[in-house]
């Protein structure tokens, strides 16, 4: 047995503990049934069958200390007096449900009795009502064949009667215009008048509710053509057509022709306000977008320039235009749709129409409706956005297409299947490929601009650099503007401009404009519209466009200033160093774009501009070059060398050549980096030193500048000629002050020289060559990499000039020097 205890209060705890304890005691499980288990033959076991007491009892005393003899005493008067208390409590559970059971059959007997008397009194009611039944169907049974003869001619009277008054009945319907409820009544009569139309009295009124039928029907067209009526009513109307037998093609086309002329007076509406404009209106308007603000002789104004022009062939702007065709063309369009569908398409056809598939057909009829007139409504709006030239607010454009977008999806709702949103679709992309064509025309008409203000900024008034004009000093308080001021400007213009290009481009891909979700708006806009028709088109046109600089040589370079091109040059190399680079990160970043597409990458670009660069440069090198070359071909072939006098002073040309040569080197020090010289010797700088009457040489011009020995002479410069470095005069220059330097002094020496030889010399003529020589030998070397470059031209041509003297006697060195120094 458990050890438990008796707890005052019940719970369902208690009563599920109360029942185990019992159950135990019993040998009963959960089910209230006997475990299978073996019986315990154990007399010492209080549990088992076979329980013997005194064996127990002794068992306990001879096991067991008084104390545990106590203990166990208090622990088996305790469960025997727990259990006695839950049988009691189980005692009296069950007295209660006894009592509840009790009450209830008592109660059942009482209902039981009442439902039989009721039982009784029905079968009682039934025996009589089936006693009368038997008792009538006697007494009529004679008659009732003679009663259901006249109950048919009863009714057939009556359809007689109907059909006799239905002609006065169609008439008051009409007079009620009650048309349905005549359609109705006409359906019904008119098989049977058609049946038996052979009678003359039926043949009456079968022709009377035809002719009836047909002015309803004429009423019905009337009102259908009218156009007035509610959608309702309208729908009611064609139904009852349908029913009487009314094509239902014909219908479908006068609804259609009714709604056209409604349609096509909103689409003149439209077309009037688009009207031919004279070419000359606005032959340069896209020009004047961005370039038409610039103020003469300033290339460095970079505000974005807008066009206030307004279109020249209308009175209302491209939104307002938009909104009127949206909301008149455009809804009432929709509006027909919605009704046509609702009386032709989605009507449900009962009995003989639901048999002739009325809405496959009134649907093509549609379609062809509403693509022809969408047709026409798209070549309006094109032509209106056509006219929208100016390039200054993009965004009226792009709420006008974003409007006429949003607003074309309501037929593709209501028209699934429509042609209309796809081709409504393809003009916004048609009008935004246009838009970047327009502003690539604008940036480039921009760009030549800019270029024109340069070339005025350089002529009038010239360039100073340093406070020294290019062209000379005189003119250098004029001039207040810098060749880097001017890059800048003009750098910072160009890429300003290119920024608010793109701004306005932008919008075409803004989140709340509905058509940019579309998959070209996001792929093939972004990377081929912008990216490579717009930003790489422009910057391989400011390439080119350069290039074309130095096509138009002349022998002094043609009308391009030197000055230009050493800007262009520098221009390309800084677009070839950073700016392409940032201006294509800014446009992936502004438009997401993702490169599905082959794009022109910008190792391509940077490669074009360098050649830009590099091709400007040269040609600014060889335009220089000329000049200087030109001033001393004049000098030599203008003057007697053999009858000249006695030299006393450096002539002005070569003072000229070398104020020319140091106004250059400041010019080109301006823009580009000094480059790197090879070491000069110790004696560069000073003014004595000549390679050209040297202690060696002097004494073999002495010796050999005789008419008794040419050929010694010949044999002497080809020798030294041989252990010379062959000089290439039109080489490429570097991006360096120092290699441009050296550039241009190589032509002009060498124009000198290939003068010089073109000549013959007198005693002073020689002497006149080596002064000359000697002093742009002490100004010269400083701006060339290699000062051995200019001694070597410089022999040349004193070599040159001794060899074609007809009395070759050399000034003497210390002579030179003096004349050089006074000069």
């Amino acid at each position: 047995m458990d050890e438990g205890s008796v707890p005052v209060a019940e719970d369902p705890g208690r009563r599920r503990r109360v029942h185990g304890m019992l159950k135990l005691y019993y040998g009963l499980n959960e089910e209230g049934k006997a475990p299978e288990q073996p019986e315990s033959l154990d007399p010492c076991d209080i549990n088992g069958p076979h329980f013997d007491p005194e064996l127990y009892l002794n068992k306990l005393r001879r096991e067991c200390s008084l104390t545990e003899l106590m203990d166990q005493e208090t622990c088996m008067v305790r469960q025997i007096r727990s259990l006695d208390s839950d049988m009691q409590t189980l005692v009296y559970e069950n007295y209660n449900k006894f009592i509840s059971a009790t009450d209830t059959i008592r109660k059942m007997k009482n209902d039981f009795k009442k439902m039989e008397d009721e039982m009784d009194c029905l079968s009682a009611n039934m025996a009589a009502i089936t006693e009368f039944s038997a008792r009538i169907s006697g007494t009529l049974q004679d008659q009732h064949a003679q009663i259901t003869k006249l109950s048919g001619v009863h009714t057939l009277l009556r359809k007689l009667q109907f059909l006799f008054e239905l002609p006065a009945r169609l008439n008051k319907c009409l007079e009620l215009q009650a048309y349905a409820q005549a359609v109705n009544t006409h359906r019904r009569a008119r098989c049977v008048l058609q049946q038996y139309s052979h009678l003359p009295s039926f043949k009456g009124i079968q022709d009377d509710c035809h002719a009836i039928m047909d002015k309803l029907a004429q009423e019905l067209r009337q009102k259908f053509r009218d156009g007035g009526s509610s959608a309702k009513d309208l729908s009611e109307c064609v139904e009852l057509l349908l029913q009487l037998d009314e094509p239902a093609e014909e219908l479908c086309d006068k609804f259609l022709s009714h709604a056209r002329s409604r349609l096509e007076s909103d689409l003149q509406g439209l077309e009037a306000e688009i009207r031919p404009y004279p070419s000359t209106a606005t032959k340069d308007a896209s020009a004047h977008g961005l370039s038409s603000a610039t103020a003469p002789g300033s290339p460095t104004d970079g505000s974005p320039k807008n066009s206030s022009l307004p279109s020249p062939a209308s009175n209302t702007d491209i939104l307002e235009f938009i909104d009127r065709g949206c909301n008149e063309f455009v809804s009432s369009l929709c509006l027909v749709i919605t009704s046509y569908q609702e009386l032709f398409i989605n009507h449900a056809q009962k009995g003989e129409l639901a048999s002739k598939n009325i809405p496959q057909m009134a649907n093509g009829k549609l379609h062809a409706f509403v693509d022809d007139l969408a047709a026409r409504y798209f070549m309006l709006v094109e032509r209106r956005i056509q006219e929208e030239k100016g390039v200054g607010d993009n965004s009226l454009l792009v709420r006008a297409l974003d409007r006429f977008h949003r607003r074309l999806q309501a037929v593709a709702k209501l028209l699934p299947g429509s042609a209309v949103p796809n081709k409504g679709t393809e003009i916004v992309i048609r009008a935004a490929t246009e838009r970047v064509k327009q502003y690539l025309s604008a940036l480039q008409s921009f760009y030549m601009d800019s270029l024109t203000d340069v070339r005025q900024a350089l002529a009038t008034p010239r360039l100073s650099v340093a406070g020294t004009s290019v062209a000379g000093p005189a003119s250098g308080r004029d001039a207040p503007t810098s060749l880097p001021e001017l890059l800048s400007s003009l750098s910072a213009s160009i890429l300003n401009q290119i920024k608010s290009v793109l701004a306005s481009v932008h919008l075409f891909t803004a989140k709340d404009i509905t058509f940019s979700n579309k998959p070209y708006f996001k792929g093939e806009f972004c990377s081929q519209g912008v990216r490579e028709s717009l930003v790489v088109s422009f910057i391989k046109f400011v390439c080119q466009s350069s290039r074309q600089f130095c096509e138009t040589a002349g022998d002094k370079g043609g009308s391009t200033p030197p000055a230009l091109l050493l800007l262009l040059s520098r221009l390309c190399l800084d677009y070839e160093t950073s700016t392409i680079s940032y201006i294509l990160t800014l446009t992936d970043e502004q438009f997401l774009v993702q490169h599905h597409s082959p794009v022109t990458p910008v190792t391509t670009l940077c490669a074009e501009a360098r050649e830009a660069a590099q091709k400007l440069l040269n040609h600014y090198v060889k335009v220089q070059g000329l000049i200087i070359s030109q001033m001393l071909r004049k000098s030599v072939e203008t003057r007697d060398w053999v009858n000249t006098i006695e030299p006393r002073n450096v002539r002005a040309v070569m003072k000229r050549v070398v104020e020319d040569t140091t106004s250059i080197d400041v010019q080109v020090g301006l823009l580009y980096e000094e480059g790197v010289r090879k070491a000069h010797s110790s004696d560069s700088s000073k003014r004595t030193f000549s390679v050209y009457s040297s202690s060696r040489q002097q004494a073999r011009y002495a010796a050999s500048y005789t008419p008794s020995a040419p050929m010694d002479t010949n044999l002497l410069s080809n020798i030294h000629k041989l252990f010379s470095e062959r000089i290439d005069i039109f080489s490429s220059v570097e991006f360096n002050k120092v290699s441009v330097m050296t550039g241009i002094i190589k032509i002009s020496l060498k124009t000198f020289l290939e003068c010089v030889r073109l000549r013959t010399f007198g005693r002073y003529g020689l002497q006149q060559i080596q002064v000359d020589c000697h002093y742009l030998q002490m100004y010269l070397w400083r701006f060339v990499s290699d000062e051995n470059l200019v001694h070597f031209l410089l022999d040349e041509i004193v070599g040159s000039a001794a060899h074609r003297c007809l009395d070759p006697a050399p000034m003497e060195q210390s002579v030179i020097e003096v004349i050089c120094e006074r000069g």
